[in-house]
């Protein structure tokens, strides 16, 4: 199913976007973020997010990403976001003009931790996929948009009933740069049951 971007809500409006049928681009403020705690101590909670809400415990969520960052800690990508203390983000993170870090931040009750690895700085389109298993989730990662490749998979504690997902963009340090995001999908669960060992008995 395309999802028409109109429908979604912002959670923290940047002050500067554009929100059509088939395409959202949102033009990033400095000193956006969203971190908790670990290592650093600092905590970030203010990047905007676009998001819709489902009681759905089973189902996967597409997008594509185009961005022209230049600054340290610029990114864009897909974001569970609960709360300041429970969210998941995952997204492409300029670092400089050789790399960039493909990665992933789960934060649960507060502490942050990432996950990354380096591509090319060359890199500006990405697709991500979302898929939700009742409180556990799975990101992909694909430079096509149909072959797409596993980076993460976690759980979020408080992510029991109603969740909100969707897209989200910042600039961590001084940069501002455009993110867009077009080919927004929902379809059934792309990240199938487990078939191999079996859960522990009680």
């Amino acid at each position: 199913m395309k999802i028409n971007p109109k429908t979604l809500e912002w959670t923290r409006a940047p002050k500067r976007f554009s929100v059509t049928e088939d395409r959202v681009e949102i033009l990033t403020e400095p000193h956006t973020d969203l971190w908790q705690r670990t290592y650093y101590h600092f905590r970030n909670d203010n990047a905007p997010a676009l998001q819709m809400k489902t009681g759905e415990k089973y189902f996967s969520f597409t997008v594509k990403t185009e961005f022209d960052t230049k600054v340290r800690y610029d990114q864009c990508g897909i974001i569970v976001y609960l709360d300041s203390d429970n969210w998941l983000k995952a997204s492409m993170e300029y670092e400089n003009e050789q790399i960039q870090r493909l990665g992933s931040v789960v934060t649960n009750n507060g502490y942050s931790d990432w996950a990354s690895v380096d591509v090319d700085a060359s890199i500006k389109s990405a697709w991500f996929r979302l898929s939700r298993r009742e409180d556990d989730f799975c990101v992909e990662y694909s430079p096509d948009g149909v072959c797409f490749r596993q980076m993460r998979i976690c759980h979020l504690v408080k992510a029991k009933d109603e969740i909100r997902f969707g897209i989200y963009a910042c600039s961590a340090e001084k940069g501002s740069f455009t993110a867009s995001f077009t080919q927004m999908e929902i379809t059934e669960c792309q990240w199938k049951a487990h078939d191999g060992q079996q859960p522990d008995e009680a």
